[in-house]
């Protein structure tokens, strides 16, 4: 099972006194949540001010460093329009990442515009392309295109659980019937994380767990930090195994 930590997300510097926004604070947060028991990384890459950003001038000098000085596991980056709102500029921008500084993968939502174009670029640039699904049309689009995704990411947003269980349910079987047989990763959030993620153990699904998910425990304590949530996240995955 892999267990993936996602750090900070497009939360906003402060959203939780621990989020890592520099690339120093998301290079000790990534030894600490990889201690914890994370497997992989998925980071959204933030300017100097803060913000999202997947400029080139952004994403190599992170990539550089966590090569150099971060834990040896996979590293995912984001390309949601939450940190390129312009889809032309997104497929640029990440057609000029540095050939020495890529990440492992990245998470495509196929619902975007430009999704298909950009994953076909990945592909291109031999980055490993991890299929976002929100929606059973999203999972449309993964089984019409025929892309050659690494893993989907099942990612329901209704905010009640059993909504959120709902729309998972019937992704994931659309995508049993396709024969869809990439790996499968399930993840909620704020309010559905932690049933969802059980969901996901229950079906042998992988997990991944952070603030980008949710900034609470599953008693609904606030978590400490990111290798507080892995914690909890690797306890539930053991105890149910």
């Amino acid at each position: 099972m892999r267990i993936v930590a996602c750090l900070n997300g497009d939360r906003r510097p402060g959203a939780h006194p621990a989020l890592p926004v520099s690339v120093d604070q998301l290079v000790a947060d990534a030894h600490a949540v990889v201690a914890a028991g994370a497997t992989e990384l998925h980071l959204h890459p933030r300017d100097p001010t803060g913000a999202e950003s997947l400029a080139p001038q952004v994403v190599g000098p992170l990539m550089e460093r966590l090569r150099a000085d971060g834990p040896r596991v996979p590293v995912s980056l984001t390309t949601s329009l939450s940190a390129e709102s312009d889809p032309w500029r997104r497929y640029d921008l990440v057609q000029r990442w540095a050939s020495s500084a890529l990440p492992d993968s990245v998470t495509v939502n196929l619902h975007e515009a430009g999704s298909v174009d950009l994953a076909h670029l990945l592909e291109d640039r031999r980055i490993g392309v991890e299929a976002g699904v929100w929606t059973v049309e999203a999972a449309r689009i993964l089984v019409a295109t025929k892309l050659r995704a690494a893993a989907v990411l099942v990612e329901p947003t209704q905010v009640a659980v059993e909504d959120a269980r709902r729309n998972a349910e019937a992704i994931c079987s659309l995508l049993d019937r396709a024969g869809a047989n990439q790996p499968r990763l399930l993840h909620g959030a704020d309010a559905t994380a932690w049933p969802v993620l059980e969901t996901a153990v229950a079906s042998g699904y992988d997990i991944r767990m952070g603030l980008e998910d949710t900034m609470r425990l599953p008693d609904g304590g606030e978590a400490h930090d990111n290798a507080d949530l892995i914690t909890r996240a690797v306890s539930l995955a053991s105890a149910s195994a």
